[in-house]
């Protein structure tokens, strides 16, 4: 049993890919990272070199996963009890200021070392799609290249929003974000990724804070949401912030449903 680690995303793509696509719920993050990297290089993230790795049970069968693109948290997959303390030993010359891990893998990995807790995500997978009732006034229809300025403006937004810096709008094909618009205006979005092993993320939600509260973030996500259906994938996910009681009540209300709560923490 022993951690492997790289910085070749085509070795961790090879190696772990069977058992990434196996739990794509689960496993959503890691899928489209992946893909992310494969398509855009290994700075799609930032200028430093990710890295990945992965942990093999006595049976040479992969058990866990890790992976960071840096200045991000090293994000880990679920985990076999053994693999957490591991982790720590084969990550100790890397400076790493931060993990995303279950909530509850968060103590055994940080032993003693003091920390900060950060942000609190669930992960929910859509049970039965259930549009807004009543239906938000307005409509969905996908963006185009004619949206780009709009779009960059409110990927920004959305990034000062979580403190992090996103892909950014070259990144995203103007198909996949969905604009809610009234009386022909754009007035929300929602973002879904490419599918991977029957699997759609909705990314990014967002609409700007003048316009909030009207219902326009529903339509959006569930237009979204039938969207990512039609084109065939049997699973639609997303994370909430815990912290935020009226986003994880929009998305139940829509059909999603809980899976797993994971925490961030930075070192100090």
């Amino acid at each position: 049993m022993a951690w492997q680690l790289t910085s070749d995303v085509e070795e961790f793509a090879a190696v772990t890919g069977e058992f990434l696509r196996s739990a794509p719920v689960r496993h959503t993050v890691f899928l489209t990272l992946v893909d992310t990297l494969r398509s855009r290089g290994p700075h799609a993230y930032g200028p430093e070199d990710p890295f990945f790795g992965w942990w093999t049970t006595p049976g040479a069968a992969i058990g866990g996963v890790l992976l960071q693109t840096p200045p991000h948290p090293v994000l880990f997959s679920e985990l076999p009890a053994d693999a957490v303390p591991a982790a720590v030993t084969a990550l100790a010359d890397r400076p790493i200021a931060g993990v995303n891990m279950l909530a509850g893998d968060i103590p055994r990995f940080a032993g003693d070392r003091p920390y900060v807790a950060g942000m609190r995500t669930r992960l929910h997978r859509l049970g039965a799609l259930t549009p807004p009732e009543p239906a938000p006034p307005g409509v969905a229809r996908p963006a185009t290249a004619a949206d780009r300025e709009l779009l960059v403006d409110w990927f920004t937004g959305f990034d000062a929003s979580i403190g992090e810096r996103g892909p950014g709008v070259d990144a995203i094909v103007y198909s996949r974000v969905t604009l809610w618009t009234d009386d022909g205006v754009p007035v929300a979005m929602a973002v879904r990724s490419r599918p991977q092993a029957g699997m759609v993320r909705i990314l990014t939600v967002w609409t700007p804070p003048e316009l909030r509260r009207r219902g326009y973030a529903g339509g959006a996500t569930a237009a979204a949401t039938r969207a990512a259906l039609d084109e065939g994938a049997s699973e639609v996910v997303l994370y909430t912030d815990l912290a935020n009681p009226t986003s994880n009540a929009l998305y139940h209300r829509l059909g999603y449903r809980p899976v797993e709560d994971r925490a961030m923490v930075e070192f100090r």
